[in-house]
């Protein structure tokens, strides 16, 4: 049965991603087609405690589809992980007479959403808006595709300049507890290896790989490596591969915050529409404390404490094949 809701809060915490502004033009749009009331909260849990919310409407989100970032900003809040900071977003919520909410972001933020309503009712729901694609419950998160697409263009021009002087490259990328962009962009560019926090990095094997190549006149290589390697980003892995290989003319590049701006592809564009669309109509349906995902191209609904406590399982095969191809 729908629950006849009069205003709802959106907010976006933790690193933004690009899509997110999707997300929130299709959670107001969707609201305000069903004559509910929207209230912007900037800058995430900390903009809640500090009562920086306001009213939206239809016009607020126009044009915004095509822009990186998030026009509510966001922050990560230390304040709202005690009992002080929750008991006065709480109260803000209250005096703006916010009866749902809608919560846009990644691991921290649904981390914070279940410490919250362990204390405090008030129906919501999440949206996973993170680069890193390191929640359980959903096959994509808003903002993975263009940040891939991102690491892509770069590291094939890149190999372009690798291969003008027989360089060895090894590049970095997002990824601090997952490594789904280097594992993805790694393999769309034909790296020689890629490092990733999900499979154990045993250097000696990888320089030895590199020495295999050596004497069979392979001058070129790329080595992706997630910043969350168990070994190191590409500091370390340079500074060991100039140790063994000292007459290798070796770079790094590391590609940073660059993949988490730009505009949105048609991927995320999509995904989010339809998630913030979905959010919305699952808070009139009386869905709570759960994260809307997409699996199988269906939306599913993942309590907040099971989408954070584990991350997606990623691909044996696609482990397995990465030295094939780049062989």
């Amino acid at each position: 049965m729908d629950i006849p809701l009069k205003k709802i809060g959106i907010l976006t915490s933790g690193g933004d991603s690009p899509g997110m502004n999707a997300a929130i033009r299709a959670v107001v749009r969707t609201a305000v087609y069903h004559d509910i009331e929207v209230y912007g909260i900037r800058r995430g849990y900390q903009g809640m405690i500090e009562g920086d919310i306001y009213r939206m409407q239809t016009t607020d989100v126009s044009n915004i589809i095509q822009r990186g970032g998030t026009i509510l900003k966001t922050a990560r809040s230390k304040e709202f992980m005690t009992d002080a900071g929750m008991k006065k977003a709480y109260e803000q919520v209250q005096k703006h007479g916010i009866e749902a909410l809608v919560l846009i972001g990644g691991d921290g933020t649904f981390r914070g959403a279940v410490k919250f309503f362990e204390n405090y009712t008030i129906p919501a729901v999440g949206l996973p808006g993170t680069i890193d694609k390191d929640l359980a419950g959903t096959d994509f998160t808003i903002g993975f595709d263009t940040a891939v697409n991102t690491a892509v263009e770069a590291i094939d021009k890149i190999r372009d300049t690798a291969e003008a002087h027989d360089r060895l490259f090894v590049i970095e990328v997002m990824g601090r507890d997952a490594g789904y962009i280097a594992l993805n962009s790694g393999i769309a560019c034909g790296a020689e290896d890629i490092l990733i926090p999900e499979q154990a990095t045993h250097i000696n094997q990888v320089l030895d790989r590199i020495d295999q190549d050596e004497r069979r006149k392979k001058t070129v290589h790329i080595l992706v490596v997630a910043e969350g390697d168990d070994f190191g980003g590409a500091k370390e892995v340079f500074a060991k591969i100039q140790e063994r290989f000292p007459m290798l003319d070796t770079r790094t590049c590391v590609l940073g915050h660059i993949q988490r701006g730009g505009s949105p592809s048609c991927s995320d564009r999509v995904l989010a529409s339809r998630l913030g669309h979905a959010a919305v109509m699952a808070l009139k349906e009386n869905k709570t404390q759960v994260m809307i995902g997409i699996v199988n191209n269906k939306l599913a609904y993942t309590p907040f404490k099971d989408a954070v406590k584990e991350h997606s399982i990623m691909s044996n095969d696609m482990l397995e094949m990465i030295r094939v191809l780049s062989a």
